[in-house]
């Protein structure tokens, strides 16, 4: 089994857990600016060009302020997401609403607070009418499903026909020419053909069908078109053996096909966005957990204190996490374990039949990439509660981004005259960060 480097140390968890009992996930401020910095550069190139870090990836102010230095704006899927990009002070042109399904009131929030509406379908269209009174934002974007399989060579990458995202080719059309005859003046086209890709020609070539359909919609609809998204699918090396992506040459290969395609129809101030929230933040997040009981029948199982709520990923997608036992990195991985928590369910396993070296009760395993779609993910299945974020930051020190939740906190929304009450107020408060 490959090894994976660790940002942190064995002997700096067991400080850390001094004060904050595992489990928790702890982020790396360094590892976040110097990736943010890699971004920028790879698309300098393009004047207009923004980040618009996915908040559902990682949903925590102390995150998108570290985002929010490096120019980024924030791709929001709802009411709440907005209004934490609002407060944070992501102004005009730095939100962008992308949402599926959409209630009428987050579309006329999202104007509010002046978002950009990335329509997902052209029914949405009414909708917007209705919620916003007629009076349409001067800047709109759709979304763009072209359907059947996303093929790079003879590798089916996806499968953007089963999806339930976006515009058939003739409904884009047709949709810009109705957002064009009711007043809108700036258009922006938005598509997500494929996840967690592994291959420096995804966005090159993501990027050349949509500079193609720009560039029919410009002619066709007359449409003054401002930004193409190229939304996400950057992946990462989950795995030790793989290769990581190369966002400098990722970059460099968009801005050969810009050049290509968009520059000689006159479309060369069109500015390029992206909403990397894997990439920007998976690596630079681990969740961080305590093996506390050992089983051996059939095969040998490690059970440690954190669960499914805490990272949802491989439960629900068998996704794969690796995981680095602190202390042992060099050891050899001579035993084969099941690694679980302890929800009611057989999937709760962070790994299964994996290679790595002896675990004794007390020792901390570090589960990597979990900086996306990890915390963000958790729900409270058998009463249990959401650990605390940190932050390593970069002189060393570790700040509390979120709290651990209490048994408070779990009970809180029940409408149960005299629940809380029947409890002991030492209990409520001092619920363990144990998944």
């Amino acid at each position: 089994m490959g090894v994976k480097k660790t940002f942190v140390s064995k002997e700096k968890l067991e400080e850390i857990s001094r004060t904050y009992p595992t489990p928790f996930y702890l982020y790396d401020e360094a590892g976040i600016r110097a990736n943010a910095r890699r971004i920028k550069q790879a698309f300098s190139w393009n004047p207009g060009y923004r980040e618009f870090f996915a908040v559902k990836a990682t949903p925590n102010p102390a995150i998108l302020n570290i985002l929010k230095e490096y120019d980024c704006g924030t791709d929001c899927a709802s009411k709440t997401e907005l209004m934490l990009a609002n407060a944070l002070g992501f102004g005009e042109g730095k939100i962008m609403f992308s949402s599926n399904d959409t209630p009428e009131e987050e579309f006329a929030y999202a104007a509010k607070v002046k978002g950009i509406i990335n329509l997902d379908d052209i029914t949405h269209i009414a909708m917007v009418d209705e919620a916003l009174h007629g009076k349409f934002p001067e800047t709109m974007s759709c979304r763009f499903n072209p359907g059947g399989y996303f093929k790079m060579g003879n590798d089916i990458m996806d499968n953007p026909g089963d999806a339930k995202y976006g515009m058939t080719h003739d409904q884009i059309l047709e949709a810009f020419r109705i957002l064009k005859s009711r007043g809108v003046k700036h258009f922006g086209i938005h598509a997500f053909l494929a996840s967690n890709t592994v291959t420096d020609d995804y966005y090159p070539e993501l990027a050349g069908q949509l500079f193609r359909l720009a560039v029919e919609l410009k002619d066709k609809t007359g449409a003054d078109i401002r930004f193409i998204n190229l939304s996400g699918g950057v992946g990462i090396a989950y795995r030790p053996e793989q290769r990581d992506n190369d966002i400098l040459d990722i970059g460099e290969k968009v801005h050969r096909v810009y050049d290509e395609i968009l520059v000689p129809a006159g479309m060369g101030d069109v500015a390029i966005y992206t909403e990397m929230g894997r990439f920007m933040l998976a690596p630079y997040g681990v969740l961080v957990t305590k093996a506390i009981h050992e089983k051996h029948i059939y095969k040998e199982y490690i059970g440690c204190d954190a669960c499914a709520v805490n990272l949802m990923r491989p439960m629900m997608y068998g996704a794969y996490h690796h995981i680095t036992v602190a202390g042992k990195e060099n050891a050899p991985c001579d035993h084969v374990y099941d690694v679980t928590g302890s929800l009611c369910e057989n999937s709760d396993k962070f790994a299964i039949d994996r290679k790595l070296p002896r675990i004794d009760m007390g020792d901390y395993l570090i589960i990597h990439d979990a900086g996306a779609h990890g915390y963000s993910m958790g729900y409270n299945y058998n009463g249990k509660l959401k650990c605390a974020e940190l932050l390593l930051r970069e002189d060393g020190s570790v700040r509390m981004i979120r709290r651990a939740e209490t048994p408070r906190d779990y009970f809180a929304t029940l409408d149960f005259t005299g629940v809380m009450d029947a409890m002991d107020p030492a209990d409520l408060d001092g619920g363990s960060s144990v998944g």
